[in-house]
């Protein structure tokens, strides 16, 4: 008797050991166990709980029923494990499409990094490594670094106050405003500053900029090629004097030699040097904002009242 107790609770376990099927799956309902024929009784079918929909396989349960064989019972828990163990599919991309490359996104991308890690750090293979894609991707928009470094410089000279009117109504104290207002923005990055002195810029921000300059010098009454060549030498002055005095702030190893010049003057033998001796201190004297106020007073000066070589002829 024993024996046979032992053969029918083999079975039990080897019939609960079949896999799930597709049916199973998708029903999320899989049979307790497979109907198996008894000798002359056909197919034999698990009992219906009271609780179970007519058509339909009876809910798996952690716990056994009346009468159910232990091995069942161990069956159901074992196929509720599976069941809860299945997890939603996760998609194998893991981001979405990237934009397409256009040169506005490139150049605002350098402008970000120049302003939190400096112009040193705008190159192509850092840009390129932000945006997510190769640098050769990079040279059909833009031909190379110096051309990069321009596009940066455009897109700031959009900051630049073009109105003048912290100037007043004259044409002077406009155009005094609106180069101020230039080398302010050049003063705020000194390595930009120092990249527009070869720079050469043709974006829509600097053709504005050379627009409102020929305009208002235009008012002086000075010749065509005065005013014309006169743009180019305000813009060389503005340039300069924002990469030298920035850099002197922002660099210590640059401070550091504007002392070591300024002990050297001090120091200097009357006797083999007596021009620089006659003008201390008033060498090396003077603030920023005076120095630069006369520097523009000595260009308007100098380019409305001289003519330019060969203009009459």
């Amino acid at each position: 008797m024993q024996a046979l107790l032992n053969r029918a609770a083999a079975t039990h376990i080897e019939v609960g050991r079949r896999p799930l099927s597709v049916y199973d799956e998708l029903t999320g309902h899989p049979p307790l166990h497979h109907p198996r024929e008894h000798e002359g009784n056909g197919p034999r079918t698990a009992p219906a709980s009271k609780n179970s929909t007519p058509g339909r396989l009876a809910q798996p349960s952690s716990v056994a029923a009346e009468g159910e064989p232990d091995t069942l019972h161990f069956e159901r828990v074992r196929y509720d494990r599976v069941m809860t163990a299945r997890r939603e599919p996760i998609s194998r991309r893991e981001r979405p499409a990237k934009p397409a490359l256009s040169r506005r996104w490139i150049v605002d991308t350098a402008v970000r990094i120049m302003r939190a890690e400096g112009l040193g750090k705008v190159t192509m293979r850092r840009l390129a490594q932000e945006l997510d894609t190769g640098p050769a991707s990079l040279y059909v928009y833009v031909a190379n670094t110096a051309e990069l470094h321009a596009a940066v410089l455009d897109s700031l000279l959009g900051e630049v106050d073009l109105t003048g009117r912290d100037g007043g109504g004259g044409w002077r104290e406009q155009l005094r405003a609106v180069m101020t207002s230039y080398t302010r923005m050049l003063f705020e990055h000194p390595q930009l500053a120092r990249a527009a002195l070869v720079a050469r810029p043709s974006g829509e921000n600097y053709l504005r900029l050379v627009e409102r300059i020929l305009d208002l010098l235009s008012q002086s009454g000075a010749g065509r090629e005065q005013v014309a060549w006169g743009v180019d030498k305000l813009l060389q002055d503005a340039t300069a004097t924002a990469a030298e005095h920035s850099t002197r702030e922002h660099d210590p190893a640059s401070e550091d030699d504007w002392d070591a010049t300024v002990r050297a003057l001090h120091t200097v033998d009357a006797s083999t040097h007596p021009a620089i001796t006659a003008h201390m201190p008033a060498l090396i004297g003077g603030s920023v904002p005076d120095r630069i106020r006369w520097s523009f007073d000595v260009l308007v000066n100098g380019i409305t009242h001289t003519p330019v070589p060969g203009a009459g002829d």
